[in-house]
């Protein structure tokens, strides 16, 4: 679709936002939303006819990109059959959503319980844990994300947290491995995993192995950096969780359904948890859903015990149609098979290639279609490009590296000193390849910070 300026109706819509939309995380007098007027597979427009790259997939969830016409129509057509029904009936669309995501999750997680989204899946997986083991305490990492809800936003470890940390909702952080930026100064791999499992074992054994419920990670963190276990921490921490009887629980959010190259990042290391909270991707976010995968052992606590919890609209039958749809799109269009294939032969190698010649790139990390670039002052001191958390004119050289993208036609997803490259997963070579070009053009922006 090619974009057709309409200066006056951008107007409109950018005055009636300002007037009345609240915005999530954000100081209201101090933000200047984009009025997007359209968007179309990897890409979206602006009123003035502007048309960028689209490498945020929103946040993370257009996984097949923007306005996919098969899942339009599943929408369009359910919309006419059923538009809604409570929680409580038995629906085609839910029926056949739970179906098809049970037979891609890993092991034995064969009953889906549906939220409206990712914070929703963290709250009940919680919840379920708690009563499943009957114990207080949830383990999470620093450096995570995990919605912003009343037990999601304690267990996020970024800053977000820290105007709603409580101190009382029975979680507990620790640091889980990151060897580019090791709290543990390791010099390999193999001893970043073993100091972190260690590290995580002395935790559990100071907090007291009988108080705690869950440990909930990112399969592979999203927001707070795109970090890649290491070979054996989460087969590690699966042991220590079976030592302890205490639940595993893996946040595949932003991870899951085909954005590293597998439906879900567990599949890169063979681990099997206790529950798995999806969202996001499951429908690319067309309508709000999301869920807990739940194993056959916890779904059993509940067979003769009513589950205390739900909501008004779990597994909204537009919400789970598009589900289907997007599903099946995956499949016929072998989405995962592409993302994995983009991965391999265009981010890795590229982004690598910008890494050997922009000094502003500390590391590349990533697969898939998930991917983060660390940017920093110095290579050799790895200093960040800007403080932990900087805002105003401390974050200067991450806005001017934002604006640069946008000025290249790339909308890039930045977050404190890294910018990530996580466009919808049927990205094409071209379009990938377009938005490196982009990238190396700002990075040189980036690069007037270096020492």
């Amino acid at each position: 679709m090619t974009p057709h300026p309409d200066p006056q109706a951008g107007a409109a819509v950018k005055a009636a936002d300002r007037a009345h939309v609240f915005h999530s995380w954000s100081a209201q007098g101090l933000i200047d939303p984009l009025a997007v007027a359209g968007a179309e597979g990897s890409y979206f427009w602006d009123y003035d006819g502007n048309r960028y790259l689209d490498f945020t997939s929103g946040l993370v969830y257009t996984n097949i990109g923007h306005q996919h016409p098969k899942v339009v129509a599943a929408i369009q057509e359910q919309a006419g059959r059923l538009t809604t029904f409570a929680p409580a009936f038995a629906v085609e669309a839910r029926s056949e959503a739970a179906r098809l995501i049970a037979e891609r999750t890993p092991g034995d997680l064969d009953k889906i319980f549906f939220t409206n989204g990712g914070a929703e899946a963290v709250e009940n997986a919680i919840r379920m844990a708690r009563l499943h083991t009957g114990r207080p305490k949830v383990l999470s990492a620093y450096r995570s994300y995990h919605g912003g809800t009343a037990t999601a936003i304690n267990l996020t470890g970024d800053p977000r947290r820290w105007p709603s940390d409580n101190g009382t909702s029975g979680v507990v952080h620790f640091w889980a491995p990151f060897l580019y930026r090791s709290p543990f100064y390791s010099e390999t791999e193999e001893q970043e995993c073993a100091r972190a499992l260690q590290h995580l074992e002395d935790t559990i054994a100071f907090e007291g192995p009988a108080t705690i419920a869950a440990i909930i990670l990112e399969t592979i963190p999203g927001t707070a950096g795109i970090m890649t276990p290491p070979p054996g921490y989460l087969a590690g921490v699966r042991e220590i969780c079976d030592r302890y009887g205490i639940v595993f629980v893996l946040d595949e959010v932003m991870a899951g359904f085909g954005r590293t190259g597998e439906w879900f990042a567990a599949d890169h290391f063979g681990v099997i948890p206790d529950l798995l909270t999806f969202a996001k991707g499951v429908n690319s976010g067309y309508v709000p859903l999301g869920g807990v995968a739940i194993s056959a052992e916890i779904a059993a606590t509940f067979e003769t015990r009513p589950y205390p919890g739900g909501l008004t609209y779990s597994g909204h039958p537009l919400a789970c149609a598009a589900a289907v749809a997007t599903i099946n799109v995956m499949e016929e269009e072998k989405v995962v098979e592409q993302a994995a294939h983009i991965g391999a032969t265009v981010f890795g190698p590229g982004l690598r290639e910008l890494a050997e010649r922009h000094p502003s790139v500390g590391e590349v990390r990533g697969t898939g279609v998930f991917w983060a670039l660390d940017l920093v002052r110095n290579k050799e001191t790895r200093e960040p490009l800007v403080p932990y958390n900087a805002t105003g004119a401390a974050n200067a050289p991450m806005a001017a590296f934002a604006a640069a993208c946008k000025s290249q036609g790339l909308w890039p997803f930045v977050n404190m000193n890294r910018t990530h490259v996580v466009p919808p997963c049927n990205i094409s070579e071209a379009e990938a390849k377009e938005g490196l070009a982009a990238l190396d053009a700002a990075l040189s922006v980036a690069d007037e910070h270096t020492a």
